[in-house]
């Protein structure tokens, strides 16, 4: 069986001084060859970094740090913004950012070591701000469970961003975690309809595997909010009302939405799989998208990035403001640290860092 790939480009590292283009030109009556350069396997590859948590001042995010024990994500989502970080790898934000994943085997020790630091004042540390942490590659790894075992043990407040219902195989610790107020989950729809879902983000959990994941984790009580992300005018927005409804009755007590950001080489590779799966709303997407961003398919201004500028932007924060009041989402109850204790070796001292 062929695999399948958000993206079919292999576009330009933007450091890299030279840049090659394949010439297709004599080659384009073989199908057989042209797919074979798209279909590629999947390589898990070591990661030997030497930190594991990631601090950032963006006044956009409401977190400070985060985790991330994969580079790379075989999701292959369209439109993640997450694609450019592969180009300090070397490789490209196309098919290599969702081919070539980079494994941190020794995340759990890397964040012990973190929280063991004497500096620590603990804080929220969310799973993962970049790449998903329940990707595939979790199914083989176990990475994310590892380091949920961690802040179990002592007492790290954590939050959770995933689209995949793998989330659910951790829902024992989850459910201690949350007893004590240490975890809230983050579970992003993006749409309900299950084609538009596989042609967009290809290896993800199926729209009605996402909704079970927020019963399942509602009912165990669990702190669970719904992200309506990203928005695509013209594409999905029409559905957020529908997602939230479908949401709230498995069960998610708050909700939040982003609008589409195509930073940096996300924009080629959006622009690719648009024009290449739906041709018919190509142009009213693009259209739709720049009356968002002044007129351009991206913003990096902060206070405008998330939620974008104009009347489109505007129509699409009041919808969803309107049916989160109605459907009666709450702000989740902030997570605590009261229970953090700092490790310790076998002697009983800290850990240095």
């Amino acid at each position: 069986m062929a695999v399948r790939h958000g993206s079919q480009l292999d576009p330009p590292n933007r450091f890299d001084t030279v840049h090659r283009e394949t010439d297709l030109e004599h080659v384009e009556w073989d199908q057989e060859y042209l797919n074979e350069r798209m279909d590629r396997p999947i390589r898990y590859l070591d990661d030997t970094s030497r930190s594991i948590v990631s601090e950032n001042d963006s006044p956009d995010i409401p977190f400070r740090y985060s985790v991330n024990p994969y580079r790379g994500c075989v999701h292959g989502c369209s439109y993640c913004y997450a694609r450019p970080t592969h180009e300090y790898l070397g490789l490209n934000a196309g098919l290599d950012f969702e081919t070539q994943v980079f494994v941190k085997h020794n995340a759990a020790a890397l964040l012990r070591e973190f929280l063991a630091r004497p500096g620590w004042q603990p804080e929220l540390i969310v799973f993962s701000g970049v790449t998903d942490c329940y990707q595939p590659a979790e199914r083989e790894f176990k990475l994310t469970r590892q380091c949920l075992e961690v802040a179990a043990r002592f007492g790290q407040p954590v939050g959770i961003i995933t689209k995949n219902a793998l989330v659910v195989r951790d829902v024992d610790l989850l459910k201690d975690l949350a007893a004590r107020n240490l975890v809230h989950v983050n579970i992003s729809v993006t749409t309900l309809d299950p084609q538009l879902a596989r042609d967009m983000e290809p290896r993800t959990s199926i729209p009605a595997a996402r909704l079970r994941a927020i019963e399942t984790l509602a009912s165990a009580q669990i702190p669970t909010r719904v992200m309506a992300a990203p928005i695509i005018p013209g594409l999905n927005d029409h559905e957020v009302p529908h997602i939230l409804e479908a949401a709230r009755s498995a069960g998610a007590g708050d909700a939040n939405y982003q609008l589409l950001r195509l930073p940096l080489t996300v924009e080629p590779v959006f622009r690719e799989w648009l024009h290449r799966t739906q041709p018919l709303k190509e142009d009213k997407v693009e259209g739709l998208i720049r009356q968002t961003r002044d007129g351009k398919l991206n913003s990096a201004e902060f206070g405008q990035r998330m939620r974008g500028t104009g009347e489109v932007a505007q129509q699409i924060r009041t919808m969803f403001q309107i049916f989160r009041k109605k459907l009666g989402f709450q702000p989740l109850t902030p997570t605590t640290t009261e229970h953090f204790k700092p490790p310790m070796d076998a002697k009983g001292q800290r850990l240095l860092f």
